[in-house]
């Protein structure tokens, strides 16, 4: 391995290569575990029933993929904002400016979903706290982390992300107790029988249920290509990527598929609901008020420790786009302990913009459940573009010929990514059938007006491209990244040829 004062000096980027094998995994998992699984599932409990299994083993199929063709363009070469140097190198000037600002609209919506979350979370435990208020001073220690240094968003990162493992060990340890033993739920008894209690099915809102709520599901994997942009401040990527990506993927798909198998178990999925985490519900409906407390202070947590990961990722990307002429090149600005302070600055002052208009919307009251699942649902559209433009990177590498065989492959190669692409789109189109039911009962076509929004992000697009293209010089492979892996590779020999001397 280099050491690490030889392989800080190595980035044209500016950034510091201090993240552990151990913080770049648990960055990964912390930024996929949170509001997707903790509070989302407990609405798509209530609109799908125990299909939500197979919803979310559909999604993990997607997202193991996903991760296979990371690992691969990691492997062909590291940076951090990787998904716009890819999109940059393979596709041009358009692809880098497509890839990064559907990346924006991804971590951007994500993270306003998350405080709100965060907030929502807490009124739960106090009644009197407005969420507004509460995701405010979220907003404000997310900040002040970020802006620490990238070592010590790393260890806080890492110990949040422990939280959230070591709750959802116990939670599937306790659970399967639980329905072993048949224990009393809310006047349920937990067991198989839950998974057919409502309408007598494992489908009680029929087999098309199952598959529309797909956006939702990929909302909630939604942070595992956060080890792509990571990838740049890794002391040893080419040894740590591997591993990191094998732990994630087996983790999270057990995490997942687990955790709403023993929800589906422990009680009937009508006794679930949007705004609400499952996992809280069941506690609470145990009996047991301070295991209710202590899992609402995890899933806080879990709120928290997501939009740490997304705060770290987009501000990254956001940088490496202001490199590319496709932002204010204020944006590239970074201090002396190598945080890009500017770019961070600049989507907490979008986040804050996000929680008022949030506020406005609901009206200065109520739950926050609306904006929310408004939230929760435009940022799918985001993630959706930012996975279909990693999947383009790999089938572009694919096709470059001479090119050295991967270390770490996705399996299936160019057609598993086509495949894959289908796949992206056909969620698209299920998102407009996504409805989502008010406090009074009426629903709003929430999915309609989500899909709607399409438009209006490629307009915008379109206009935002026209301003920047003069700026930006036509060229497929921006020279700083290639002098960084070029110094580095040469770093790498010498210091190998010193070890042997």
């Amino acid at each position: 391995m280099i050491p690490a004062t030889i392989a800080e000096e190595l980035s044209e980027e500016g950034y510091a290569k201090t993240l552990t094998h151990r913080q770049v995994t648990m960055i990964a998992i912390g930024g996929a575990i949170g509001v997707g699984l903790f509070m989302g599932a407990g609405g798509r409990l209530a609109r799908v029933g125990p299909a939500l299994i197979g919803s979310y083993a559909l999604g993990g199929v997607l997202a193991f993929f996903l991760m296979r063709a990371i690992g691969e363009l990691i492997m062909y070469r590291r940076t951090s904002g990787s998904l716009v140097f890819y999109a940059g190198e393979f596709y041009g000037a358009k692809g880098a400016f497509l890839a990064g600002w559907a990346y924006f609209i991804n971590w951007g919506l994500t993270g306003i979903a998350d405080l709100i979350a965060i907030g929502l979370y807490v009124q739960n435990l106090l009644p009197h706290l407005h969420w507004f208020l509460t995701s405010l001073i979220a907003l404000v220690l997310l900040v002040t982390a970020n802006l620490i240094s990238v070592r010590v968003f790393g260890e806080l990162e890492f110990w949040a992300s422990v939280i959230k493992v070591v709750a959802i060990v116990g939670f599937l340890l306790v659970g399967t107790v639980l329905v072993l033993i048949s224990a009393k739920i809310g006047g349920h008894e937990a067991g198989l029988h839950n998974m057919t209690a409502v309408n007598g099915s494992v489908f009680p809102h029929g087999v098309a249920a199952m598959i529309f709520v797909l956006s939702g599901v990929v909302f909630a994997y939604n942070g595992i290509e956060i080890i792509g942009i990571t990838a740049g401040e890794m002391k040893d990527a080419r040894t740590e990527v591997p591993r990191a990506i094998r732990a994630v993927i087996v983790r999270i798909v057990v995490f997942y598929v687990g955790s709403v198998l023993l929800l589906a178990l422990l009680l009937p999925s009508d006794q679930c609901k949007a705004g609400v985490s499952p996992f809280v519900t069941v506690f609470q409906q145990l009996g047991t008020g301070w295991m209710g407390t202590a899992m609402t202070l995890v899933v806080t947590t879990a709120a928290f420790s997501s939009t740490n990961s997304g705060l770290y990722s987009i501000g990254r990307v956001f940088r490496t786009m202001a490199h590319h002429g496709h932002a204010p090149q204020w944006l590239t600005r970074m201090d002396a302990r190598h945080v890009p302070y500017a770019s961070i600055l600049a989507i907490a002052v979008f986040y804050l913009v996000g929680l008022v208009v949030a506020f406005l919307v609901t009206g200065g009251k109520g739950s926050g459940s609306l904006a929310f699942d408004l939230a929760m649902e435009t940022a799918a559209i985001g993630v959706l573009g930012s996975w279909a433009a990693i999947f383009f990177s790999v089938i572009a590498l694919r096709r470059l010929k001479g090119r050295e065989a991967s270390e770490l492959p996705m399996p299936g190669g160019i057609p598993a990514a086509v495949i894959s692409l289908l796949a992206i789109l056909g969620i698209v189109v299920l998102i407009a059938f996504n409805t989502a039911t008010l406090e009074d009962g009426s629903t709003f076509p929430m999915g309609l007006w989500t899909v709607a929004s399409i438009p209006v992000f490629g307009v915008l697009l379109v206009i935002g491209w026209q301003i920047v293209k003069c700026r930006y010089p036509e060229r497929q492979v921006p020279e700083f990244y290639i002098r960084e892996a070029e110094d580095e590779d040469r770093a790498v020999r010498e210091f190998a040829a010193q070890q042997g001397a």
